[in-house]
């Protein structure tokens, strides 16, 4: 701006000694030629004094896509926050407050509707208030209050004061579980077939050497209890008699067998 201004004082100096040499030799055309930058040199002084200083714009920083993309994400974070802190303080201000007169006035226009308005007041225990007022007017007065006496003279009934007997823990399930099925290569093997009530028929492969009380377990694994069940031979029929003690080979059975489930006799 100084450099401007004196470039302008320069030129009206010029102008001023041009018009004056020119002036004393009486030429018409450079009179008026001086006149005029004379005259534009002024023009141009006052514009440049009326004229408010314009600052220089400061040149600008060229930024890399990454860091446009951080400065995005961290305003849009800011405006996020803001947001979300406007939202809870709304809710908790305005929303919840109306949301609870709202049921407030719902549950007193319903109590009063089906006649039950005393749901609506905290409530007292029955002879809370005047046996603490009986208690402190004991000495002086020296007779209980008829609720006081009521309250000595009731019994309650036997299973409200004696205390609740220990509820029995029920015994554990028994869980059964069957060996393992061998294969049919293998030597002391037989193919045991239960036939059932409904029609339907199960087959296991066993080892001669198991437990005869395993064909129980298994009896019972496929529903049928072996309280009310038991196993017998179809031909000629015969109960089996099945006992830890007894493998399958001491109860008869050393070939493929087939046996029938069939329910106990009562008697």
């Amino acid at each position: 701006m100084v450099g401007n201004r004196t470039f302008l004082l320069c030129l009206l100096g010029v102008s001023s000694v041009i018009y004056l040499g020119l002036w004393r030799h009486e030429i018409d055309i450079a009179v008026w030629a001086g006149r005029i930058f004379l005259f534009l040199g002024l023009l141009t002084l006052i514009i440049s004094v009326l004229t408010p200083s314009v600052p220089l714009s400061r040149p600008s920083v060229s930024l890399s896509d990454d860091e446009i993309q951080k400065r995005q994400r961290i305003a849009r974070k800011e405006q996020q926050e803001q947001l979300s802190r406007k939202a809870s303080s709304y809710l908790e201000t305005v929303m919840n407050p109306r949301a609870e007169l709202k049921l407030k006035k719902r549950e007193k226009h319903f109590y009063t509707m089906t006649g039950e308005t005393w749901k609506l007041t905290p409530g007292q225990r029955l002879g809370e208030g005047e046996e603490s007022g009986d208690n402190s007017n004991d000495a002086s007065v020296g007779a209980e209050s008829p609720n006081n006496e009521a309250l000595s003279k009731r019994k309650l009934p036997e299973h409200v004061t004696k205390p609740a007997p220990k509820a029995e823990q029920p015994q554990p399930k028994k869980i059964i579980t069957l060996p393992e099925e061998p294969s049919s290569s293998e030597e002391g093997v037989v193919t045991i077939a239960l036939r059932c009530p409904s029609g339907r028929v199960f087959r296991r492969r066993f080892y001669k050497s198991c437990s005869s009380i395993i064909l129980l377990d298994w009896m019972m694994k496929i529903g049928y209890h072996s309280a009310i069940y038991t196993l017998s031979t179809p031909f000629p029929r015969c109960h089996l008699e099945l006992r830890k003690d007894l493998c399958l080979e001491n109860v008869g059975i050393l070939k493929d067998t087939v046996l029938n489930v069939e329910e106990k006799d009562p008697s």
